[in-house]
């Protein structure tokens, strides 16, 4: 069973400086009828004008993955870190017992990105923080693993039992994955139309798949780029 979450169905908000679509009920917009997925609870997808962000707040027992697709975001945390996050890289941070950050977009241009958040699997986590870069031919062709429980083949580590893939495709090109038993999927498209089991997903769009043994992906619209969430 595939269940199609549109992107022009998800929650807006415009503030001038944000202008962000919520996947899932979030901050101001609530709908019952989409908590999360799972242990997904949040996918934002974030347009930040150029030299504009996030001050100082703080989180608590979440895990929060940062994906940026055009522009940057700076980030300061108060567990020392400072780092910028680019295309192509994958932030990590679990918020645990509590942390404090600041983010920041792009100086010149707007920054386009999606942050996501994922249940822990246990509260009162140490709070901790990693990025990692992966080279776009990594994930051309093929789901490329970028976060997991284990931090298997150098993807960075979720405290969740869940997998993170993300991939990018040529127009009809394919993928497929095999859904072990008892296990669901939150695909949600970057760019590009991605045909899933028959169903079309356009920019924006998400899907939660659950009863279903294997997914069949071909790209149908140029170069198509997508997350695939593997969840228990």
């Amino acid at each position: 069973m595939i269940k199609i979450r549109r992107s022009s169905e998800r929650g807006h908000a415009d503030y001038g400086w944000l202008d962000t679509h919520y996947t899932f009920s979030f901050s101001n917009y609530y709908d019952p009828r989409f908590m999360g997925f799972r242990d997904l609870r949040v996918i934002n997808e974030d347009f930040i004008a150029p030299d504009q962000g996030f001050p100082t707040h703080g989180h608590r027992d979440m895990e929060i993955v940062t994906y940026v697709m055009r522009g940057e975001l700076s980030h300061k945390d108060s567990m020392g870190n400072g780092t910028t996050i680019r295309p192509n890289e994958v932030q990590r941070m679990s918020a645990g017992t509590g942390v404090l950050h600041s983010e920041y977009s792009s100086p010149t241009e707007e920054t386009h990105l999606l942050q996501i958040w994922i249940l822990p699997e246990e509260e009162n986590l140490t709070p901790g923080y990693e990025q990692t870069y992966f080279p776009p031919e990594e994930k051309k062709g093929k789901l490329r693993l970028v976060a997991s429980r284990g931090g298997t083949d150098g993807s960075v580590t979720i405290h969740q039992d869940v997998d993170l893939y993300s991939s990018i495709l040529a127009e009809d090109e394919t993928v497929s994955f095999d859904l072990r038993e008892n296990r669901h999927a939150w695909i949600q498209i970057v760019k590009g139309r991605l045909e899933v089991n028959g169903e079309t997903l356009e920019p924006g769009d998400g899907a939660a798949v659950s009863d279903e043994t294997r997914l069949e992906m071909r790209a149908r619209a140029g170069e198509t780029e997508f997350l695939l969430f593997d969840l228990n």
